[in-house]
């Protein structure tokens, strides 16, 4: 008995998996190779969910698709409702040996830090199959969905759900080229920085704890840090490394320390459950694991 719950709005399963699927990749012919399907079964089926819900989830271009703002904001909520099912699937009537987990984690700490990390959580755990995904807000508790997420902030943002992983160094990074110009803490005045913009500590502290002014038109505004790595790769100017979660991208983009100064962050990094009370077998072992790898940071 559904009692005064109504079926009438809920699309087709089939329409919300190609909905995920093109909405990732923002194309219908990616989509339809994901889900052997022709690009033009993918439109088709985005269409039918369209006229369905009354709305246009992308927008079409002549040679691309973007999220439209109603699909973008819909997007998270789709994606958490599948894993949910997918989850709650496996765990009826899926392998009794084998349970899933949804973990969320910013962007910078998910290419940083976990990527290199996660073959070894899965070879102690093989009966645990986890789905990832990324964000790049500080604090996604609204779209986050069940499992676990890593956050970064205060721990008074959190409340008692939340488990401390590390906090950050901050120091310039730039390709070997640059760096090799940048004799001394006033060279960076010479230089464009990349500053992220939706960071709390950024390089006025650090400009501040070497006692160097740089004018404001020598700030160039990202929104991550992941990106600010790559424009500083390609030679653009300095970027602000967060170690240690930025360490693996650093050394993956080439870039190296400009100066053997560095200041520390305000804020931490923390791994929080997402629903109060006892957690699954699944996101205990992964807290587990996270807290164990983790500890030598936190010393």
């Amino acid at each position: 008995m559904l009692g005064s719950m109504s079926l009438d709005r809920i699309p087709s399963l089939n329409w919300l998996r190609v909905f995920v699927a093109a909405a990732r990749a923002e194309s219908f012919v990616v989509a339809g190779r994901a889900l052997h399907l022709s690009a033009p079964a993918v439109s088709q089926q985005i269409k039918a969910l369209e006229s369905h819900l009354g709305v246009d989830l992308f927008v079409r271009h002549a040679r691309s698709v973007v999220l439209s703002d109603q699909g973008r904001a819909w997007l998270p909520a789709v994606e958490h409702a599948l894993v949910s099912l997918e989850t709650a699937t496996d765990g009826l009537f899926g392998p009794r040996q084998q349970s899933s987990l949804h973990v969320r984690a910013l962007l910078l700490f998910a290419l940083g830090y976990l990527s290199g990390r996660v073959p070894d959580f899965e070879s102690a755990h093989p009966g645990i199959r986890l789905h990832l995904s990324t964000t790049n807000r500080a604090a996604d508790e609204e779209s986050a969905g069940p499992g676990l997420q890593i956050v970064f902030g205060s721990p008074a943002a959190f409340a008692d759900r939340a488990d401390l992983l590390f906090g950050e160094r901050l120091y310039p990074v730039a390709s070997p080229q640059i760096a090799k110009r940048i004799q001394s803490a006033a060279d960076l005045a010479d230089h464009t920085l990349h500053e992220v913009a939706t960071h709390r500590a950024g390089w006025l502290p650090f400009l501040d704890g070497v006692g160097v002014k740089v004018p404001p038109t020598r700030f160039l505004y990202t929104d991550s840090t992941v990106f600010s790595f790559s424009l500083a790769s390609a030679g653009t100017g300095v970027a602000l490394a967060r170690a240690p979660a930025s360490d693996r991208l650093e050394a993956q983009m080439g870039l190296v320390p400009c100066l053997d100064r560095s200041v520390r962050g305000a804020q931490h990094y923390y791994l929080l459950r997402n629903e109060p009370g006892a957690i699954s077998p699944a996101a205990s072992a992964f807290r587990t694991w996270l807290l164990d790898e983790t500890a030598p940071l936190r010393t």
